[in-house]
């Protein structure tokens, strides 16, 4: 599917300049993914307000690291935030994922989850739309996202789903986001995805102690 608005029909209309009077709510899920997104929807005259609710991004030192830098990145270009702080509970998302916590399954629902908190809060503040920066990632389960904002669209008189495909202006996000200063996560966000980045140093210092 190409980059379009998906509106409550079903009908996807191409990408251009934004509707007059339309509010979009951003899911942030972290700042070097948002900034190019923010940059280049503005240059669309979309009206954005970000809203930080990502209960999978843990312990929880990190998740206030990452919504800094979200926070640091609405400051630069000028729109408010609205947070989910309450959301983040690593009991109740660690019970929420039993079952299905390996990938592909657990990134799917993750990414899932986190669209309809999207969705919510978009018709709960008014918004004509929502999008999350999800879909700039090379790395987020990319096809899972749109499915979730389809389905969602236009929902019970809700926002309708903004897709775009910001995946080609994967270098361009990383070269503003130095250029911003913003942190650079070095892991997906849940304790999980950090175990898988550091597995391999520990699987290394477990072979040489048994080589010793």
């Amino acid at each position: 599917m190409p980059d379009s608005i998906l509106a409550a029909d079903g009908a996807a209309k191409a990408p251009g300049q934004a509707p007059a009077g339309a509010r979009l709510l951003m899911h942030m899920c972290c700042g070097p993914c948002a900034c190019i997104c923010i940059q280049r929807l503005q240059a669309e005259g979309w009206n954005i307000t970000g809203y930080y609710m990502n209960p999978n991004i843990q312990p929880l030192a990190e998740y206030l690291r990452r919504r800094e830098a979200c926070d640091q990145c609405a400051e630069h270009f000028g729109i408010p935030m609205v947070y989910g702080d309450e959301a983040w509970d690593l009991t109740a998302w660690l019970r929420q994922v039993q079952g299905r916590d390996t990938p592909p399954e657990r990134c799917r629902w993750c990414v899932s989850s986190r669209m309809e908190g999207a969705f919510a809060k978009a018709k709960e503040l008014g918004c004509t739309h929502f999008f999350s920066s999800l879909l700039y990632s090379k790395y987020q389960p990319h096809e899972a996202i749109r499915e979730a904002g389809e389905r969602l669209s236009g929902r019970d008189g809700g926002p309708l789903f903004l897709y775009r495909d910001f995946r080609p202006d994967w270098q361009a996000g990383i070269d503003l986001s130095i250029e911003m200063g913003l942190y650079r996560q070095p892991y997906c966000g849940c304790v999980y995805s950090e175990a898988e980045r550091y597995g391999k140093k520990l699987a290394r210092l477990v072979r040489q102690g048994k080589a010793q």
